[in-house]
């Protein structure tokens, strides 16, 4: 692991090794540059912190990472393979899924529902296929239907498998947007303050649950959380993003003592 690197300019240029790698990208609306040129490497197997002030860009390069929003400038990679510009679908397949800071789950679809839903983008079946009840079809769709029972299941929902999404507690729906983004088979899971609502003893389980689903199923995490404590104590590396721009990579002990974050959040 790197040392924290120089907080008046960080630049990461990544390696062979890493899984994801952000080069100078930036997004500008208008002459706001919401993300200045950002780059930094997410190792594989790693949970990777993002943190700063509201408004500093952070769901902002969340979207760039994603293809919900196309980058102004900057280049995106995934294992070596150029995703710059890819549409959500194709990143999606690609291997990269997300939560949202404001969660986007279909309201008026049941749980299983909404996570099945998810895996239809590694399906096989075509549509024919399954209007005339193909048995590949039907095997299918029982798998799918297995496969979400079980996400369902880890986030302990399995019983409510048949409610409607927007009968769910806040943080109920929360647990449902991470199965679901399971769902979609990702190498990385980008998980847009997950901890939000939240009370101690919740956040404290939440990490549990984060590091267990790295290991389970072999991802690479990256987290936006206002949480400072969850995220220093979850995280094995943090970049700092203030106005859109990178002031401080590294391990969390070195990034909380880095005069550039003390000031981006406590003032001079």
């Amino acid at each position: 692991m790197s040392a924290i690197l120089n907080h008046s300019h960080p630049l990461d240029t990544g390696t062979s090794a890493d899984l994801m790698f952000a080069e100078k990208l930036e997004k500008r609306f208008g002459g706001l540059s919401a993300v200045d040129g950002v780059s930094f490497s997410v190792r594989e197997g790693e949970i990777f912190g993002l943190i700063g002030p509201n408004g500093a860009g952070k769901t902002t390069l969340f979207n760039l990472i994603t293809g919900l929003t196309p980058p102004t400038s900057g280049r995106l990679t995934l294992r070596g393979e150029n995703l710059t510009g890819a549409r959500p679908h194709v990143i999606a397949r690609k291997g990269i899924a997300r939560t949202f800071q404001n969660i986007r789950l279909f309201p008026n679809l049941s749980a299983l529902e909404n996570v099945m839903v998810a895996q239809h983008i590694h399906t096989h079946s075509t549509i024919l296929a399954s209007v005339l009840g193909l048995a590949s079809a039907r095997r299918e769709e029982a798998l799918t239907r297995q496969t979400a029972l079980d996400l369902l299941a880890l986030v302990h929902m399995a019983d409510r498998a048949d409610e409607k999404a927007k009968n769910f507690s806040y943080g109920d729906q929360r647990r449902l947007e991470i199965a679901r983004a399971l769902a979609l088979k990702p190498h990385l899971l980008l998980l847009d303050e997950p901890g939000a609502g939240m009370n101690a003893n919740e956040k404290a389980g939440l990490s549990d649950f984060i590091r267990q689903i790295r290991d389970q199923f072999k991802l690479t995490i990256v987290l936006i959380e206002h949480h400072v404590p969850l995220v220093m104590g979850l995280c094995d590396r943090i970049a700092v993003l203030n106005f859109g721009q990178l002031i401080a990579l590294g391990h969390p002990a070195a990034v909380q003592r880095n005069p550039a974050v003390i000031e981006a959040y406590l003032g001079e």
